[in-house]
């Protein structure tokens, strides 16, 4: 399936008439192959592992490029810095661990029902959405 993923994120860069150098290729499969939302600087560090002639600000414009194509979606998960995954065509939301930065994606039709619903009371048609939850361990003590 990774490498399916991969060769998505290639076949939709070359749909939409982008170039595709052999460092945009790079970027493009470590970024397909990424379980995790990983930042500018963590998708350099695993593209450098590949080729390490590859540059940080190949690597952001190339990300902003593939984000401005609507190939990958940025995340500002409350750390200060952009977070970045392939678009999916499938609705996904985000439990986001404040004390680890781990981003635990899942699907829930009772909280989408819940939003059309809300949406629909409220006088209007949900048309997108993006829903991020933070937590912290259910087995860390509350703070008072």
């Amino acid at each position: 399936m990774t490498e399916q993923r991969a060769t998505n994120i290639e076949a939709q860069c070359v749909a939409k008439g982008m170039r595709m150098t052999e460092q945009r290729r790079i970027i493009a499969r470590v970024l397909a192959q990424s379980a995790d939302h990983p930042d500018v600087e963590e998708l350099y560090r695993r593209c450098a592992l590949v080729d390490h002639h590859i540059s940080i600000s190949t690597v952001y414009r190339t990300v902003k490029l593939f984000e401005d194509a609507g190939i990958i979606e940025r995340h500002d998960f409350r750390e200060g810095r952009a977070r970045y995954e392939q678009t999916r065509e499938t609705h996904h939301d985000h439990l986001v661990n404040l004390r680890t930065g781990e981003v635990i994606e899942f699907q829930s039709e009772e909280i989408e029902q819940l939003q059309r619903e809300v949406a629909r009371k409220l006088g209007y048609r949900l048309v997108d959405h993006r829903l991020e939850l933070y937590a912290v361990p259910l087995d860390e003590p509350a703070k008072s």
